[in-house]
């Protein structure tokens, strides 16, 4: 069993953020870690290959400056290899670019049964990307999964809703998302962090993969300013002489849920 995970590689959430004052952007021109929420798709992927009993898992991921780290991390949890898309045309890149490209990587890696992804990235929170990918493969997409078995050429799924969950399945392949705490997440032994410094990480960029437009253009955006959230006001105090509950209901009259 083949599958591939959708890696991001992003600013450590520990350090204040910064942003680009030419672009409105995230800075992310310093060291890049694995997303949290990424490391479960990587887990998930690792425990399903065990199953199969062969196989092996693979990593796409989009950064700028060539930057491998979080990569490396995954690579040594277990993953066998990775394709890194970098280029300075991505800069600006929305959601359904970054879905294009990654696709564009994932064919590149070849044949495959499965594509994970988190559910959505910890600095960009757009939990589209996954389903994007699927509808420009042509594959079947399930999201928000708690949990995901492999039956054959059959993907069955426990989708995560307010209510509890639904059973999905669908053919194989297909792409899911995971929520976060689907797995726990093993830890990078000493010889899986020694030994994923020479397993294959092939860093292409966007003409390799013929992926067009991209960055701005592609977008069709610009982020035309940033401010700071509006402090939260003091709410109103009603105090109840015998008739708030007149004042509540002509309070929600104001707010047109009544």
């Amino acid at each position: 069993m083949n599958v591939i995970v959708c890696v991001k590689q992003i600013p450590d959430p520990a350090l204040p953020g910064e942003l680009d004052p030419s672009t409105n952007t995230l800075k992310r021109s310093g060291k890049l870690i694995l997303d949290e929420s990424d490391s479960y798709g990587v887990e998930m992927a690792l425990q399903l290959v065990d199953k199969a009993g062969g196989g092996e898992v693979s990593l796409v991921s989009m950064a700028p400056n060539n930057e491998v780290s979080g990569l490396r991390t995954a690579l040594a949890m277990g993953a066998a290899k990775a394709v890194l898309v970098s280029d300075p045309e991505l800069r600006g890149t929305d959601a359904l670019t970054s879905a294009k490209v990654l696709a564009a990587a994932a064919q590149r890696l070849g044949e495959f049964d499965l594509i994970i992804a988190g559910t959505e990235s910890s600095d960009g929170y757009t939990g589209t990307v996954p389903e994007q990918m699927a509808e420009v493969l042509g594959l079947p997409s399930v999201t928000f999964a708690k949990s995901v078995t492999v039956d054959g050429e059959t993907l069955k799924v426990d989708r995560q809703t307010e209510a509890g969950y639904d059973e999905v399945t669908c053919t194989l392949p297909a792409v899911v998302s995971v929520t976060a705490g689907v797995v726990e997440p093993r830890y990078p032994s000493f010889k899986g962090i020694m030994a994923a410094k020479s397993k294959p990480l092939e860093e292409v960029t966007v003409s390799d993969l013929g992926v067009t437009p991209v960055g701005w253009s592609g977008a069709g955006q610009e982020i035309v300013d940033v401010a700071d959230a509006p402090e939260r006001e003091a709410g109103e105090i009603v105090t109840d002489e015998g008739e708030a509950h007149l004042k509540i209901v002509e309070f929600l009259e104001k707010l047109k849920i009544l």
